[in-house]
């Protein structure tokens, strides 16, 4: 077992996923054995979650110093977020306006009748992030208003100043306490990561996957090229650091991302990443990625992009300009409003399907196969928090140069 302990995570995660494949691919007979291992390691995550992000994210707040600099970490982290997912949700609607996926197959899918476009109201949608009870929002695990929530704390703190600089102080130590937590339960993680593999295997219809396979090439063509180019190259360009470098030392987040399909299950390792190989300060990995962990998914815009070409084939509606405008504007807001966690792909089409005024018939298709396509979407929600991170950590002159290249 200490000879394990020394393997690095991400290598005993790589080892967990091929063996969880073997197992669910030639003995599936012994996944009701293996299943409540993966059970018990995703609800040890969530049980991690609310209380992670509240105080780590006030937490980070509080580090801040004063309201100027949270303005200023504020401002570039969110109009980062903006424009990789406007980018994101238009690059995956190109792919998709140039493969076509679901073109000349409508008689693959229940017939359903075309409704009227529904308005998606965005304001009111916001309103909902406000919390009304944060300790039901806390037992809930309503991430968005939690994070309102942590924010609006912390800035209060900022402003009350030395004064309850003891309150911020237990603050700080909770925050410390979960990150502790957090660490003895990513030693479980490579048990848990197998038994999900495992049991995602057989969970996969090979005629669906065969149906819609130019749709699943389609989106994770996409995914791919903003994960290891468009990222690395903003990377490069905006903060000078090395892309390879960078990729490297972000790999065990991915690797962790890809295979519990969970932006906030991540959460944990990327600020365990952040301290220990990318040397940003926790005033601001602390603020700026429990934030884009629910705000930022550029991989759920790449999705609404393709779904939205993908559903427009299907019922053959026509493609036009400025049905594309909106579907852009769509993968923008929609990924906005998607939380972190498994399922939240599914119903945010549901969403996006009554937005444009279609049947809701295309729904447990899209189920079906978002184990799948989910791995890469995940996977680029989390490295775009990182990059963001990277870049307003150098921007502002806190990027540890020397640790993020050791």
């Amino acid at each position: 077992m200490g000879k394990l302990s020394k393997i690095a995570l991400w290598k005993q995660i790589l080892v967990a996923i091929i063996l969880g494949g073997l197992v669910g691919t030639f003995m599936p007979q012994l996944i009701p054995i293996v299943r409540p291992f993966g059970t018990i390691f995703l609800r040890l995550l969530k049980m991690l979650i609310a209380p992670l992000v509240l105080f780590t994210l006030t937490s980070g707040v509080c580090k801040m110093g004063d309201i100027k600099q949270l303005r200023t970490v504020g401002v570039r982290i969110v109009g980062f977020f903006i424009v990789t997912s406007t980018f994101s949700a238009a690059l995956g609607m190109g792919f998709a306006l140039l493969t076509q996926p679901g073109k000349g197959v409508t008689d693959l899918l229940t017939t359903g009748k075309v409704g009227k476009t529904v308005t998606y109201n965005f304001v009111d949608n916001a309103i909902k992030w406000i919390p009304t009870n944060i300790f039901e929002s806390l037992s809930t695990g309503d991430t968005l208003q939690i994070i309102v929530f942590a924010l609006f704390a912390g800035i209060v703190l900022l402003y009350l100043g030395d004064e309850y600089k003891p309150l911020v102080e237990i603050i700080d130590k909770a925050a410390g306490v979960m990150l502790k937590m957090t660490d003895m339960v990513m030693k479980y993680s490579p048990i848990g990561i197998f038994a999900l593999v495992a049991e995602m295997v057989i969970s996969i219809s090979a005629k669906m996957m065969a149906q819609v396979l130019n749709f699943i090439a389609t989106d994770w063509a996409a995914c791919l090229i903003i994960i290891f180019i468009v990222q690395p190259l903003l990377v490069k360009i905006l903060s000078g650091q090395s892309a390879l470098k960078y990729l490297k030392n972000i790999a065990p987040c991915m690797v962790v991302a890809a295979s519990t399909t969970s932006s906030a299950a991540t959460l944990p390792l990327e600020l365990k990443i952040a301290k220990e190989k990318l040397g940003i300060p926790e005033k601001i990995y602390g603020f700026c990625l429990p934030l884009g962990n629910t705000c930022n998914m550029n991989g759920m815009a790449v999705a609404i992009g393709c779904i939205s070409i993908f559903a427009y084939n299907l019922f053959d509606m026509p493609i036009t300009l400025g049905a594309c405008v909106q579907f852009v504007f769509l993968g923008l807001v929609l990924s906005i409003g998607a939380a972190g966690v498994k399922g939240a792909g599914i119903v945010m089409s549901s969403v996006l399907l009554q937005t444009v005024g279609l049947p809701l018939t295309l729904v447990p298709i899209l189920a079906a196969i978002w184990p799948i396509i989910d791995i890469c979407h995940t996977t680029a929600n989390v490295s775009g928090d990182l990059a963001g991170t990277i870049i307003v950590a150098k921007s502002m002159d806190m990027l540890d140069e020397k640790l993020f290249n050791s």
